[in-house]
């Protein structure tokens, strides 16, 4: 199968793939004419990608996943330690965007968006570590 039928069957755009392929994720076989063909192997490979992806795995951790998952001699604790980290890195910024909601939220209900030209959301931006000030 073409790269186009690949994309199609993935739901990954054509130059994605072809990325994975430039940095070694994938490596279909080439046709005579110098096309990729993409065998069930590849469509696997690109699918698991494309979920590691989607979970926010960088490609650096989907390159060590995508090795596990081909070592049948592999251990789970590896898997679970990639997983883990990356759990530990979202949930690192889910408290950070958290923090930022809570901050931004204090600042919009100080505000009384009126005339005047007293803004306390532009002084909380402009003196970030102060407390908010209701106008």
């Amino acid at each position: 199968m073409n790269i186009s039928d690949a994309a199609k069957r993935t739901g990954l755009p054509a130059k994605t793939i072809r990325y994975y392929e430039d940095i070694g994720l994938v490596t279909p076989n080439r046709d005579t004419n110098g096309y990729r063909v993409f065998a069930g192997k590849d469509l696997h490979k690109l699918t698991f990608l494309a979920r590691s992806r989607a979970l926010g795995f960088s490609i650096g951790d989907c390159r060590a996943l995508l090795a596990l998952y081909e070592d049948q001699s592999r251990a789970s604790g590896d898997v679970k330690q990639i997983a883990s980290e990356h759990l530990r890195q979202i949930e690192v910024k889910i408290a950070d965007l958290v923090a930022m909601r809570d901050t931004l939220s204090d600042l919009v209900h100080a505000c009384s968006g009126d005339d005047r030209p007293d803004c306390p959301i532009l002084k909380g931006i402009e003196h970030a570590n102060k407390p908010v000030q209701k106008a």
